[in-house]
């Protein structure tokens, strides 16, 4: 089979095609074919490490968390899954070398999730670390539902920073199909065009408009809920929206590695600072978002595409390294891998 892979770390030119063989699904795993993967910023921040030149890992990675695509091979001990399923993954290449920038990948069977046959490959390599991550950022709050349905929203007020981005784009869709009402802040006409179609209620550009007194106007009593991805710049805006007992739930670092909080209004709101990453998440919260995302799919909550409100830029497998640097280099809308027509 065709595949990128890495042997050290650094910028994109250190992936590389290559032809391997076509592994067995072991015990609990099953084999997918893919159609198409998804690329995300942990894809190039793992490839990065903490510098050029260091070994990963593994002595060899084949990049990717997400993808779609379709089960041709199915291991021992695996219930529910069938050679012929139209699936899409998550966490692919958590703790493993090999991921979703291939022609196959092996993976075990709880990160693999049914696509229903009406629903393109393009939406199911568009969900995995954004739908996942959303899922977590919207149902950690001390008020709020654990679990995400229509309805389970209903009376909240979310604020999604930056609405015109992977995962800003999936809590906009999450949080309106469970009933909530949407705030987005955004950088640009553009990207607030995007987040309008997204399904955000409200759209504030924080670059020609006072932020906190628009979202004030909007929710006099202070939002609920925050998905923020860029904490060190928006920490004294988060504290002058948030409603007392409120939840800013943190999943990147855009704009600085380290936030510097006033912690005397925080203590008067009772807020909440919950950091959200993937890959130390937990079960319980992974096999949540797997079953909530896959009904809001269902449900046709969670459309992709630039109508949709998240461009879709497309690349071949042989491109990868193209792909990995668009999404460094900040494309707004996501990141696709072409790699079969299924």
């Amino acid at each position: 089979m065709k595949a990128i892979v890495y042997t050290e770390t650094g910028d994109p030119s250190v992936l590389t095609a290559v032809d391997r063989p076509v592994a067995d699904p072991g015990t609990g795993e099953v084999r997918v074919r893919l159609a198409v993967a998804g690329v995300n910023p942990t894809d190039w921040k793992s490839r990065t490490g903490a510098g050029p030149g260091q070994k990963p890992a593994f002595d060899e990675v084949v990049p990717g968390q997400d993808g779609a695509g379709v089960v041709d091979a199915v291991g021992p001990e695996v219930a529910g899954l069938g050679v012929g399923d139209r699936v899409w993954l998550l966490l692919a290449q958590h703790q493993r070398p090999t991921g979703t920038a291939a022609e196959y990948t092996v993976v075990p069977s709880d990160r693999v999730v049914r696509l229903p046959d009406d629903v393109s490959f393009d939406l199911g390599a568009s969900l995995g670390v954004p739908a996942v991550t959303a899922h977590r950022a919207l149902t950690v709050a001390e008020d709020g539902p654990d679990r995400l349905h229509p309805g389970a929203l209903s009376g909240k007020t979310v604020l999604v920073a930056g609405g015109a981005g992977a995962v800003g784009h999936a809590a906009i869709q999450l949080a309106r199909w469970a009933g909530g009402t949407v705030i987005t802040t955004v950088s640009g006409p553009e990207k607030g065009t995007l987040a309008t179609a997204a399904g955000a209620h409200h759209v504030v550009n924080y670059r020609t408009e006072d932020a906190a007194s628009r979202i004030r106007e909007i929710a006099p009593d202070g939002v609920d809920l925050i998905v923020e991805v860029a904490p060190a710049q928006n920490a004294e805006l988060n504290v002058a929206v948030a409603a007392p007992r409120a939840s800013i739930a943190i999943y990147a670092n855009n704009g600085g590695d380290a936030v510097t909080l006033d912690i005397r209004p925080s203590m008067v709101g009772n807020l909440r600072y919950q950091f959200v990453l993937l890959y130390t998440v937990g079960t319980a919260a992974l096999e949540a978002a797997k079953h909530d995302v896959a009904n809001a799919v269902a449900a046709g909550a969670l459309p992709v595409g630039e109508e949709h409100g998240l461009p879709l830029h497309r690349y071949t497998l042989d491109r990868t390294a193209d792909a990995h640097a668009a999404v460094e280099n900040g494309a707004t809308g996501k990141v696709l891998v072409d790699i079969a027509s299924i």
